[in-house]
């Protein structure tokens, strides 16, 4: 802890700017700090400090100063073991949410509020005041705001503020022992007469003390009231118990909270960083597909003008964000033929992710797709639709792209000559060759791939989808996505990164707005139980946003390749309700696209990774109404465009059932999905209905939002019959009390 200085000095961390080269390093890594529980004041004094405290702290010895030599012959005196002022007797002991220590930002959706904690305490029995202290990050610490923490118990205090805009804020917490409350507190407890009129005394030096820092009115009224105890103590034929009602006046001593004496608070020592996004951050549906799949006839490739014409169909699904695969050239050399083949047949169009040709690299469109005038044309189309184009950010190049010639400092060379291609052992993909984070040119690397960012930012491009950013040095990606984020808050970074855990969350902390997750491979129940769980649970909810993809280009998994409608669509309502943030790679999710390029394998046959295909739009087949109905059932409903989230208790290892409630607790949403795609599953689910506010006996109503029906449930158990062959979930909006009278259009 560090005692807080004079409130017009720069306390807190300074902010980063914006690197004089073209690519600093990142910042130093900082400690974790600790938790222990803590103890609160009084809730009876709760609500007369919910005010500002605006009176400036006093000027206290920096910590930061050069200590004080001593005299020759003098020996040197006590000393705290930080070197902060011997009399600063509070402690913040921790402040929440935080990602490790304050090196990470903490994220959030800008308008909603952001509750912070702090654990606060002195020793004795004072008594101690907390105030949250935020600020824009741009801002200086002389322009922050202050709230009045509450006391939650054991030492925990609380206070919210509300980020206004998209950017980057910082927050903390300061304490310090009020000697005014203190002394309140204690006169509460106070009856003989004597220690009454000598408590008056003491309190009439707190008051003046006030008094002196207060201004205009409130400076006379702090001095009129310490003038009269200060009399009343000190006359021993004084009233004690109008005296003691005198003292204890809360009126008064709500003026005295204004003018706190602060000289010896205590300031967290690291303003916490928080990052606000846009709402899309933290709710959208993703809907990939393949451009140049989207031509009219078999063998034709698509182009801007097709997807143009397909995008009412994605809308009408309840899409917001169409994803595309890399749009640009793709290279010759090494190209790819159809099913990954090492060899190429006139024709063959080869993978989208190797990336440049003779006709440009990351910043040119493959002219088979059209031209850039048509690429703003679909940008604009599908905005005016409510949608957003993301585009794939690929860092790798073909070996015909243009950078390998230009800076070959940039890549990997062999002994041979010959450039290191990209390997995952035992595949390999000599279509590709991956940029050398190490290179001697590192901050000439670092500038470029920003400036591929910057070309599309400026073409309108919002939402970038990267792939593989684990393979790309973090240092990187904390840099690119800092400085894109500090000029277009809106702009947000979808991680496609499979792989360790630890390497995934390290993404995230370092900029990643949302996360590809481990959803696909999550199948059993006690599976997705622990997966959620641990997704929702701080502190990686306040930093992971999870983004659920039951299918991708690159995973069919076992489950889907029985090509069973059950099996589609469960997984559809476990990704899209579990997780605010879900997509599917269509058209083959909705046309139950299921066959294995190889027994035991996870790539399609006939992947478009390497070919075009050519789909039925209008296959009466088509899964998509149900997933229309889906999306739909997501929009209308607050709880589900978060991710908190309770499982209950279900007496049946194929039932899974979980509780979302939205942040006000106006919208309540029961989600049960059967997942056994062969067979009638049935059980009973447990749900106390104190917990949703039902008073005991009450009945309670919940409609099906998947196939309209109504149920009146009554008690704590209930019973739940899901056939896959109908439809293999619940998706329940919970109504708290059953209609009556008053719900019928004429009552009054």
């Amino acid at each position: 802890m560090r005692p807080e200085r004079a409130e017009t000095s720069a306390t807190q961390q300074p902010a980063a700017g914006k690197p004089r080269a073209k690519a600093p390093p990142p910042a130093a890594e900082g400690g974790a700090e600790p938790s222990v529980r803590a103890r609160a004041e009084p809730r009876a004094r709760a609500a007369r400090k919910a005010q500002p405290a605006t009176a400036p702290a006093a000027s206290v010895p920096s910590p930061d100063a050069p200590p004080v030599q001593a005299a020759p012959g003098d020996q040197p005196g006590p000393a705290t073991a930080d070197g902060s002022d011997g009399r600063v007797r509070a402690v913040v002991d921790a402040v929440l949410p935080v990602v490790d220590g304050g090196r990470f930002a903490v994220k959030r959706v800008a308008g909603e509020p952001v509750e912070v904690t702090g654990h606060c305490f002195t020793d004795g029995h004072d008594v101690i005041r907390a105030v949250l202290r935020w600020r824009a990050e741009a801002e200086p610490d002389s322009a922050a705001r202050e709230i009045e923490m509450k006391p939650q118990g054991n030492d925990v205090w609380c206070a919210s503020f509300v980020p206004p805009t998209m950017g980057r804020y910082r927050y903390t917490v300061i304490a310090w022992v009020d000697a005014f409350e203190s002394w309140h507190h204690e006169m509460e407890r106070r009856v003989e007469p004597e220690d009454i009129r000598i408590a008056c005394r003491v309190g009439a030096q707190e008051i003046a003390a006030a008094a002196a820092r207060a201004e205009g009115e409130d400076r006379q009224t702090l001095q009129d009231w310490s003038r009269r105890l200060d009399a009343g103590g000190s006359d021993g034929d004084s009233d004690a118990t109008a005296l003691k009602a005198l003292a204890l006046d809360e009126g008064l001593a709500q003026v005295v909270a204004r003018y706190p004496d602060r000289r010896f608070a205590v300031r967290h020592p690291v303003d916490l960083p928080l990052v606000a996004d846009r709402l899309k951050a933290r709710f959208s549906s993703w809907y990939e597909l393949f451009p140049r799949s989207a031509g009219k006839q078999p063998g034709v490739h698509g182009t801007f003008r097709d997807v143009e014409e397909r995008l009412p169909a994605i809308r009408k699904m309840g899409f917001d964000v169409v994803y595309f695969p890399p749009i640009h050239p793709i290279g010759r050399i090494q190209r790819k033929g159809r099913n990954n083949a090492l060899t190429t047949e006139p024709g063959d169009v080869g993978s989208p992710w190797a990336i440049g040709a003779d006709e440009g690299g990351h910043k040119a469109i493959l002219p088979e797709l059209g031209t850039p005038e048509d690429f703003r044309r679909l940008r604009e189309k599908a905005e005016e639709m409510g949608m957003e184009i993301a585009m794939d950010i690929a860092f790798q190049c073909a070996p015909d792209h243009p950078y390998v010639k230009e800076h070959p400092a940039w890549f990997r060379w062999r002994p041979d000559g010959t450039v290191q291609y990209a390997e995952n052992p035992p595949k390999k993909y000599q279509d590709i060759y991956p940029f050398n984070f190490e290179s001697d040119d590192w901050q000439g690397l670092w500038t470029e791939l920003k400036s591929v960012l910057d070309h599309w930012i400026a073409e309108g491009v919002k939402i970038f989808r990267v792939d593989n950013p684990h393979t790309k040095a973090f240092p990187f990606w904390e840099w690119a996505i800092g400085e894109v984020q500090r000029e277009h808050p809106e702009v947000i970074f979808l991680a496609e990164a499979f792989t360790r855990p630890k390497v995934m969350h390290r993404l995230a902390k370092v900029g990643f707005t949302q996360s590809y997750t481990y959803f696909t491979w999550r199948n059993t129940k006690q599976d997705l139980t622990d997966y959620f769980t641990e997704l929702s649970t701080a502190p990686g909810s306040d930093y992971f946003r999870p983004n659920a993809w039951p299918n991708t280009p690159d995973i069919l998994h076992a489950q889907l390749q029985s090509g069973e409608v059950p099996v589609f669509m469960s997984r559809l309502v476990l990704a899209a309700t579990l997780s605010a943030n879900y997509g599917i790679y269509g058209p083959a999710y909705e046309m139950r696209e299921h066959l294995p390029r190889n027994p035991g394998s996870e790539e399609y046959l006939d992947s478009e990774k390497y070919q075009l295909r050519h789909w039925n739009w209008d296959d009466p087949n088509s899964l998509a109404p149900f997933i229309a109905r889906v999306n739909r059932i997501r929009h209308a409903n607050p709880a589900l465009q978060d991710n908190r989230i309770r499982f209950l208790p279900i007496d049946n290892d194929q039932l899974i059932a979980w509780l979302k409630t939205s942040a006000d607790g106006g919208n309540v949403v029961l989600t049960v999905v059967n997942l056994d795609p062969y067979n009638v599953q049935s059980g009973w689910l447990h749900l106390d209905p104190s917990t949703l506010g039902v008073e005991p006996g009450h009945a309670f109503q919940v409609h099906d939002q998947l196939s309209n029906q109504h149920f009146e449930w009554q008690g704590s158990h209930h019973f739940i019959r899901l056939d896959p062959n109908a439809v293999p979930a619940h998706v329940l909006v919970v109504r708290r009390r059953s209609r009556d009278e008053r719900d019928f259009d004429y009552f009054m």
